[in-house]
């Protein structure tokens, strides 16, 4: 079966067949949140695009045409709200389930590789020819590659002009333009403004002095999000060195902080999660960064959001678990809960298999012992994080003395190592994910649950689950349930196609309160945040 032809989840919500122009009307004139990246309204009007939210006067519906992307909106002729700012919101979360063509490509559009490869790169990476890649994405999103990349690196400049005091020349190849010529005509078109002009907008008070490239920004999600939750997982893993949870900037705020290995030098992320008074729905996380260069913004960007799953759409999940007799009663008590990803998906298949058969902290402990002796040492260190995470390719060639673990496991590693630093496996958002799981499978060592758990954390796949699990086993039986895998996967089948959220649910169960298996939750490192990072000073919302 071809790309274009895949079936698709149901439950996923379709812009072609779940919802028409009326429906759409709809969201925007009740200003509707839940749909912003799902669609783009465009005012014949003003010539100006918003996002269903946007709180200006609803617009007549004789004057309304709708898009699926904001690059679509822009090729045909109209411009970005001022008010709304529609090219910051929430990516689509048909991403996030998608295995088609266009999926795939846009998770590498927004992990940036055609600012650094081309068309011809992402295309190949697809494999497919540039001519079907773009009528493919031009087809179901009006825009192909360059127009879907460009719209990217607009909004980037927008951020960058607007939270940074940063040179308008270093901000244009900073956001991947190639001049500053296209880079001026691309604010215009897309802003109606100059570059200087854009920034004017936002008070210098409100800005930044980042000279070594930090910056402070906004990492927008949609509907309710249970940032508890995604903090408690990162913490009970933290690697020493390359990661850890500290005590936030405001009271009550806990703030996951970690080392990222990115295209054109390193980086450090910080993202806070919401205070106890904060609602669930509040609509952003603040974060900060400190990257060695500020064309890795984009890509940092795009991987945090996967990290935290800030593109998903917890209305469709809570509602299809939510009804279910089983889940619902721990849907109700927390609500927009999320499936973590990772930044990284050669590490996380590395940390996969050392936590084969052992606890989560066992794994954590080993995980930090390879860190400290093949991981890349940052220039000088930053709170407690003073390492990147080691390369498949380094790994591949340590010395098996090295791991301390039983031989076969031993094996699986080097041997996945070696098959990710060749490229016999891929774990890159553009790979076809049963391609991908019947690589793995084929390697020694590596068996149904660490395909299945890295299919739902390095692929960012919503329909995974894991019937074998020992944390899903418990977590039925404290429901009820039988938690035996064949009486497992029986029930699962009512939960697709957000299995992975099902598994999130069972770990984390109805507080944070899991000990064994795959727990979401752990004691956090405390300390204070490093004062190498920026403070929160912008109202800009990034998507």
């Amino acid at each position: 079966m071809s790309d274009s032809r895949q079936s698709r989840p149901v439950g996923c919500r379709r812009l072609d067949n779940v919802i028409d122009d009326d429906i759409r009307y709809r969201a925007v004139d009740s200003r509707d949140a839940r749909f912003d990246g799902v669609f783009f309204t465009a005012v014949t009007s003003t010539g100006i695009y918003c996002r269903p939210s946007c709180p200006a006067v609803t617009p007549k519906r004789v004057n309304c045409t709708f898009y699926p992307s904001a690059a679509a909106a822009q090729n045909a002729g109209f411009r970005a709200c001022r008010r709304c700012r529609p090219d910051s919101v929430p990516g689509s979360p048909e991403w996030n389930h998608r295995a088609d063509l266009v999926g795939r490509a846009m998770r590498l559009i927004g992990d940036g590789v055609v600012d650094r490869e081309g068309v011809a790169g992402l295309a190949h990476r697809l494999g497919y020819s540039s001519r079907q890649l773009q009528r493919q994405l031009t087809a179901e999103l009006g825009a192909g590659p360059i127009a879907l990349a460009r719209a990217r690196r607009a909004q980037t400049a927008r951020l960058l002009l607007q939270t940074t005091e940063l040179p308008v020349t270093d901000i244009a190849f900073a956001a991947g333009f190639a001049s500053v010529r296209q880079f001026n005509d691309t604010v215009r078109e897309v802003y109606d403004r100059t570059p200087s002009g854009l920034r004017a907008e936002v008070a210098a008070g409100r800005r930044t002095a980042t000279p070594a490239g930090g910056l402070a920004l906004r990492l927008a999600y949609r509907g309710a999000l249970d940032s508890d939750h995604l903090i408690d997982f990162l913490a009970l893993r933290a690697v020493p060195g390359v990661e850890e949870v500290v005590a936030g900037p405001r009271p009550g705020v806990r703030t996951y902080r970690r080392t990222l290995a990115l295209p054109y030098g390193h980086g450090i992320a910080e993202v806070d999660g919401l205070a106890p008074g904060d609602p669930a729905d509040r609509g952003w996380l603040d974060c900060r960064l400190l990257l060695t260069d500020l064309r890795d913004l984009p890509t940092s960007v795009q991987r945090l959001r996967v990290l935290f799953d800030l593109d998903a759409d917890p209305l469709a999940v809570d509602d299809q678990l939510g009804a279910d007799p089983l889940l619902g009663p721990l849907v109700r008590a927390r609500p927009g809960l999320r499936s973590p990803g990772h930044v990284d998906p050669h590490e996380l298949a590395v940390r996969a298999v050392l936590g084969q058969q052992i606890t989560v902290g066992a794994a954590r402990t080993l995980a930090g012992r390879l860190a400290e002796k093949y991981g890349t040492a940052l220039p000088e260190p930053n709170g407690g994080l003073r390492l990147l995470f080691p390369t498949a390719a380094a790994l591949a060639t340590a010395d098996p003395e090295d791991f301390a673990m039983p031989a076969a496991r031993r094996r699986a590693l080097t041997g996945l190592c070696a098959a990710l630093a060749e490229g016999v496996v891929r774990l890159d958002g553009g790979v076809d994910r049963g391609e991908a799981a019947a690589r793995l499978l084929a390697l020694p060592g590596i068996g149904p649950w660490t395909v299945g758990y890295l299919r739902m954390r390095a692929l960012a796949d919503p329909d995974v689950f894991l019937p074998s699990d020992i944390g899903v086993k418990h977590g039925l039986l404290r429901l009820g349930a039988p938690g035996d895998p064949k009486s497992a996967a029986l029930a699962a089948e009512a939960w697709a196609p957000w299995r992975s959220y099902a598994v999130h649910r069972l770990w984390a169960g109805p507080a944070a309160d899991l000990s064994t298996g795959m727990p979401s939750t752990g004691t956090p490192s405390t300390g204070t945040p490093s004062t190498g990072t920026l403070s929160i000073g912008t109202e800009t919302t990034a998507a």
